[in-house]
């Protein structure tokens, strides 16, 4: 099991920072935070759509199952 770590919270300008310890040094400049609960959550943001695409969700392969398609639409030129 890891080991806990603490960082450090601080103040830049009027917004509340985190000082991550080095091990959990991020490679890409943005990241994506959300919460969990009472947990706030930091993942990486991709650098680029090919990155997000390669790394991203994968949809299950039945998600559009039972989704019916639109009836085509008669347009008058």
């Amino acid at each position: 099991m890891q080991r806990e770590r603490t960082a450090r919270l601080f103040m830049n300008n009027r917004s509340q920072a985190v000082r991550l310890p080095k091990e959990f040094e991020f490679s890409v400049s943005e990241v994506y935070v959300h919460r969990e609960g009472e947990k706030i959550v930091l993942s990486p943001r991709p650098s680029s759509w090919h990155a997000y695409l390669a790394e991203g969700p994968v949809a299950p392969d039945d998600f559009m199952e039972g989704v019916e398609d639109l009836p085509l639409q008669e347009r008058v030129i």
